[in-house]
């Protein structure tokens, strides 16, 4: 999405470009152009959709990419954890999970201690999955270095921390 204001007015009308290139009418966005909450969520989605494409080639949804990446850094890792660490709630993680055990990439086991409590490991398949996003979002890494770039990288994931952080 890009946000314009006209050169020649004083007003602040934040208005974004038909991306057709056609006469189709602007949408005002107010004072949504300058929020950075706006921003912020306009920038994941795009990114998201990025990703996405990328991740096509594998024939896998990028959703599953930090679910797969999380199991296989933290081999044994509880629900529980992998819910808080993937900032998802348990309801909506579960059927994701059940996916993965369903094709087969993610092994569950019931703990010994607490029969309500599984246990995640990667299957072989599941290790295989995980290498081919991870090539697609290390070339997505690339793209959005690209646009942020090399300098300002390290800043903008310390101000992105920070707001998980202190919102989270």
């Amino acid at each position: 999405m890009i946000l314009t204001r006209p050169k020649s007015s004083a007003r602040r009308d934040k208005r974004t470009k038909n991306p057709a290139g056609g006469a189709a009418a602007p949408i005002n966005f107010g004072p949504l152009a300058d929020w950075t909450g706006f921003n912020l969520r306009m920038a994941q989605a795009s990114s998201f959709q990025a990703f996405s494409r990328l991740s096509q080639e594998v024939g896998e949804n990028p959703g599953r990419f930090a679910t797969l990446l999380l199991i296989s850094e933290n081999p044994g890792i509880s629900q529980t954890m992998l819910s808080r660490a993937n900032g998802r709630d348990k309801s909506t993680l579960t059927p994701v999970l059940e996916d993965l055990v369903r094709r087969g990439l993610v092994k569950r086991r019931r703990t010994h201690n607490d029969r309500r409590t599984y246990r995640l490991k990667l299957t072989p398949a599941g290790e295989k999955t995980l290498a081919k996003l991870t090539g697609c979002a290390r070339r997505h890494e690339r793209n959005l270095d690209r646009l942020i770039g090399a300098r300002e990288r390290k800043k903008f994931i310390a101000i992105l921390k920070r707001i998980t952080a202190e919102l989270g």
